[in-house]
């Protein structure tokens, strides 16, 4: 099978694997076919659509059974020769350099894709038959040059993205399928790290296919590369991610310090992941994880709330690998630590913060922070005491989620600063006293079941309070059941003063 056209072979400078192209027919056939692949800027669309047509012709002819056979001197080079192929196609199939396109691009992206995905399954079929075939030796050199290129377009086209169509991400998913069935994989994960701890994995080949256009100057080329690498990181957990350290963390750093909120958001989870995955000693190596720390900490001034809640999250689960450098000595005051840092910065901004979404994404990480510090939140109580009364004299909408998470950081707080809890008495009584007040006479759109579980937090506060007081409380609510007209303020009272007197306080 010859498809038509020149025979000159394509340029090989910059080629990374030695010899000479296969010298047979079909060997011609395949440099035939990328030399129309690199042709010039002019010919290169008429060009690239005849090399899909010769392509799957070439793949149907007998003449390729002989692909993998590897007997033959002048097939030598003939997994090389398919990996190349493999590179251009998926190539030819990416997302437009630059700024994403339009819908017309986009479906032009599609249609390529489905082309080039059926071209793939060819070629992987033919890996199959090799596989299952005593006179195909090569299938195995085969399929290690054509795995990484095959993968990458299958991930391309199998996320939700812009770029795809029904009937590409149908063909996308096939392919990736395929794949893991010739190469005996059970996950994308097992293709990635090796089924078992004797098999090395991917992960290096596809990271080293995917490294030129991960650098600062090119990563936005291709708006594919960087869900790829994201998609692809998620999949490598411990403990196989840490030897690959060096390669997944400055691709996480540099997208996630670009200027846009969905590239950073990204960043900043492909980080979290490697916090999660990777050894303390690691991180704590070459001082990452301080590298990390800083790039967490100045995304702390945007004002985008799904970055924050990202990287606050992020944070948390840092803290405890950042403390392990810390050295304490019982006569000294404790030092104070990255999460005091950063809880004092949140502090600051959330005590003027007017957005909604702001304060529920602040509100929902205070309860961890909280926790994370344990006594020594003491340090930061006279600004908790502020923000807290604040955020619970504002209402935040049907789900009152935000008044909810600083009510359980409340109850955290006077648990872990009790002794500092009675000369707050008076004005902690007044903000929750008030909260009762106001959501027992809400007439908004917020639910029952809603309304309930604020009553009941509230009461919860009270009870805690009175506690830390050693009774106070009850003396200071005994007259209002008597003069109160409201039902359900006057039970969250009684329920308040029910609690045995000499129930002692719990710490914990």
């Amino acid at each position: 099978m010859e498809p038509h056209g020149s025979r000159e072979s394509p340029p090989r400078e910059g080629s990374s694997f030695p010899g000479r192209w296969p010298s047979s027919a079909l060997g011609q056939a395949f440099s035939h076919i990328l030399h129309q692949f690199a042709g010039q800027e002019s010919r290169r669309g008429k060009a690239r659509n005849a090399a899909l047509r010769d392509l799957s012709a070439l793949l149907e002819a007998k003449e390729c059974d002989q692909l993998f056979e590897g007997s033959d001197t002048s097939l030598r080079g003939m997994p090389e020769m398919l990996g190349q192929v493999a590179k251009a196609l998926e190539k030819y199939a990416a997302p437009p350099e630059g700024p994403e396109g339009g819908s017309d691009r986009h479906s032009e992206v599609a249609e390529k894709a489905a082309a080039v995905g059926l071209l793939f399954l060819k070629l992987l079929r033919k890996v199959e038959t090799a596989k299952n075939s005593l006179v195909c030796p090569a299938w195995k050199a085969g399929l290690r040059h054509l795995a990484g290129p095959v993968y990458i377009f299958a991930v391309t086209h199998n996320l939700e993205q812009p770029w795809i169509s029904p009937k590409s991400q149908g063909v996308a998913g096939q392919v990736l399928a395929l794949l893991l069935q010739v190469t005996e994989c059970g996950s994308v994960a097992g293709f990635l790290h090796g089924e078992n701890e004797d098999e090395k994995g991917r992960f290096t080949a596809v990271m080293g296919l995917l490294k030129p256009d991960l650098n600062k100057d090119s990563w936005k080329n291709n708006p594919a590369t960087k869900h790829v690498f994201s998609w692809t990181l998620q999949k490598v957990t411990r403990p196989w991610l840490s030897q690959h350290l060096e390669r997944v963390l400055p691709p996480s750093l540099l997208i996630s310090d670009d200027y846009q909120t969905e590239n950073r958001i990204l960043g900043v989870h492909c980080l979290h992941h490697i916090v999660l995955n990777v050894p303390a000693a690691d991180l704590l190596q070459y001082n990452r994880a301080q590298v990390l720390y800083h790039a967490l900490f100045n995304h702390l001034y945007t004002r985008e709330h799904h970055l924050i809640q990202a990287v606050l999250l992020c944070l948390l689960d840092l803290f405890p690998i950042l403390e392990k450098a810390l050295h304490w000595k019982g006569d000294a005051a404790r030092p104070s630590t990255h999460c005091d840092e950063v809880l004092q910065l949140i502090l600051m901004h959330m005590e003027p913060e007017h957005r909604l979404l702001l304060r529920r994404t602040y509100a929902r990480s205070l309860p961890a922070f909280v926790k994370r510090l344990g006594i020594l939140t003491v340090r930061h109580l006279k600004r908790l005491e502020r923000v807290i009364i604040g955020y619970l004299e504002v209402y935040d909408g049907p789900e009152e989620e935000a008044r909810l998470k600083i009510l359980e950081a409340l109850k955290l707080l006077m648990r872990y600063t009790w002794p500092r809890v009675p000369c707050r008495l008076v004005v902690l009584l007044k903000a929750l006293l008030k909260l009762i007040c106001d959501v027992a006479t809400d007439s908004s759109l917020t639910p029952e079941s809603v309304k309930s579980t604020l009553l009941e937090e509230a009461t919860d506060c009270l009870i805690l309070l009175d506690r830390c007081s050693q009774g106070q409380v009850k003396g200071l609510l005994a007259k209002i059941p008597q003069s109160c007209e409201d039902n359900k303020v006057g039970n969250c009272i009684r329920r308040v003063q029910q609690v045995s007197e000499g129930a002692p306080y719990n710490a914990t």
